[in-house]
């Protein structure tokens, strides 16, 4: 009979190494398919093409910043059905980084410049709320998505109205958050203290604004 591995935290940290090398420098490769597929890919006139491809930055930005998030967390979380959970979670967000870069790609754009930065700080944000606990990792894991939700939300409001393919992405994207969020919240998560969802909001308005641009 075979019993799952135990890995060392050496260990753990290596993987994630090798985990933040595939996310920012990596050819992200989907599970499932291009949300967008049955949707034409119109022309868009320049300036919305630059919006739509902005947003799109920011999204890819933000997938890179999720995956950092939870490998963060899951390289210290102190129990093993949590750390699993948290790999999943970080599994599907690798389904909406290719989505984004697919798209990024067909608007003739790039994602942000800084990405290895931005994973690099949110892995250590990632690693410091997994200390505090797996209660914390999961109640982080909740808040991170529900801001998520909300600034997909702002892009599904603010995209140039023939963009059908990032629209059909970001959706599907939005759906998959609060599902991570519900299940985060099914198995025990805690409500964070203040002010950390404040600076975490503060943290992801920087991102947005940068990112769109760089």
């Amino acid at each position: 009979m075979s019993t799952a591995r135990h890995y060392s935290l050496p260990d753990r940290l290596i993987i994630a190494c090798e985990d933040a090398v595939g996310a920012v420098f990596g050819r992200p490769q989907a599970q499932r398919a291009f949300p967008g597929v049955d949707e034409a890919d119109v022309v868009l006139e320049d300036a919305e093409r630059r919006h739509a491809a902005g947003l799109m930055r920011i999204n890819h930005t933000g997938e890179v910043c999720a995956q950092a998030l939870y490998l963060g967390q899951a390289a210290v979380a102190r129990d093993a059905a949590t750390a699993a959970h948290l790999r999943e979670a970080a599994g599907e967000e690798t389904d909406h980084l290719a989505w984004c870069t697919q798209r990024l790609e067909e608007l003739d754009d790039r994602p942000s410049l800084l990405n290895p930065l931005w994973y690099a700080g949110s892995f250590a944000i990632g690693a410091l709320a997994g200390i505090r606990g797996d209660g914390y990792n999961l109640g982080f894991v909740v808040e991170t998505e529900r801001q998520v939700e909300a600034h997909l939300d702002e892009h599904l409001e603010t995209l140039p109205p023939a963009d059908a393919r990032s629209r059909a992405v970001l959706r599907v994207m939005k759906d998959d958050e609060a599902r991570h969020a519900d299940n985060a919240e099914a198995a025990g998560a805690r409500r964070l203290p203040f002010p950390i969802p404040r600076l975490m909001r503060l943290t992801s308005s920087v991102m947005k604004a940068v990112a769109y641009r760089i």
